[in-house]
């Protein structure tokens, strides 16, 4: 009876310091969310107030922000969705089929490119960032097609970490069964593993895609960004000359730039402990 008692008060414990956690957590983007209708005087003067009679200005701020300058807003839009699902299929496709291919053949210049590809995952970006944006002008991959081959080199290692794991765990009769049945490399991967990878599909999926939408750096090094800018650029851009800054806009972009990742995330994070879990039975 003691024992019940101490797991009930244990749990409550924990329960109340996880809700803490969740809602600092949370408050950032909710600070965020109440300045976005506030004046912009407002929410120099005093950002953690809620908008009254005064401060409200209703969707004034959205609307700035969508039609700031010469670069519109949905235009960014569509550079950031076209780059990150792009990337993220490329990413998908090229690093499960090499994750597959270097957990079965399994000899020593696999375990090496294994290795560099773990290896990668620990390199700072600030140590080649300088030497890839000169690399990117030199090559011309300045532009959203360009970018995908970039952002290729940086998601494989955490990629192939991913897929590699799960891939040890399915058993290779499964496709030994199938080459018996007259299927060829492309088809015993594309029709047997890749069905079975799903779970580890999805979930570096939806990592890969949360780390490109949100990323700002890269873009900005490598992007012609008189061209060419994402959303995190087009923010950055709200910021005026001589310390004139439109707060309001800003928050509100912010706003709408997160409403559609945290859907996506919402949606499929069921995926992610799954996969990860998944990905993990076999080192």
């Amino acid at each position: 009876m003691e024992k019940t008692k101490k797991k009930s008060a244990g749990k409550t414990i924990l329960t109340i310091i996880l809700s803490i956690v969740a809602v600092l957590y949370v408050s950032p983007i909710f600070i965020v969310l109440i300045n976005s209708f506030k004046l912009k005087s407002q929410i120099s003067s005093d950002p953690f107030s809620l908008p009254n009679a005064e401060s409200f200005v209703g969707f004034d701020n959205y609307i700035n922000g969508i039609f700031y300058g010469n670069y519109p807003f949905y235009k960014a839009v569509g550079i950031s969705l076209f780059i990150t699902v792009a990337t993220v299929f490329v990413i998908l496709i090229c690093t499960s089929m090499c994750a597959w291919y270097l957990s079965r053949v399994n000899n020593v210049l696999c375990k090496i490119i294994y290795y560099f590809c773990v290896f990668s995952m620990i390199v700072p970006f600030q140590m080649v960032m300088f030497t890839l944006a000169n690399t990117a002008d030199s090559l011309e991959l300045n532009n959203p097609v360009g970018i995908i081959i970039v952002y290729l080199g940086f998601g494989a290692g955490l990629a192939v970490f991913m897929f590699s794991g799960f891939v040890k765990s399915i058993p290779i009769e499964i496709e030994e069964a199938a080459s018996i049945d007259g299927a060829g490399p492309l088809r015993t991967f594309f029709g047997v593993v890749l069905p079975i990878m799903k779970p580890t599909f999805i979930s570096v999926g939806i990592l890969e895609t949360m780390w490109i939408w949100n990323d700002y750096l890269l873009p900005y090094l490598v992007l012609d960004i008189k061209k060419y800018r994402t959303i995190p650029i087009q923010i950055q851009y709200l910021n005026g000359s001589y310390g004139q800054t439109d707060f309001g806009a800003i928050m509100a972009l912010i706003i709408l730039s997160i409403i559609p990742i945290i859907i996506f995330y919402f949606a499929c994070q069921k995926h992610i402990i799954k996969g990860i879990v998944s990905g993990a039975v076999k080192g």
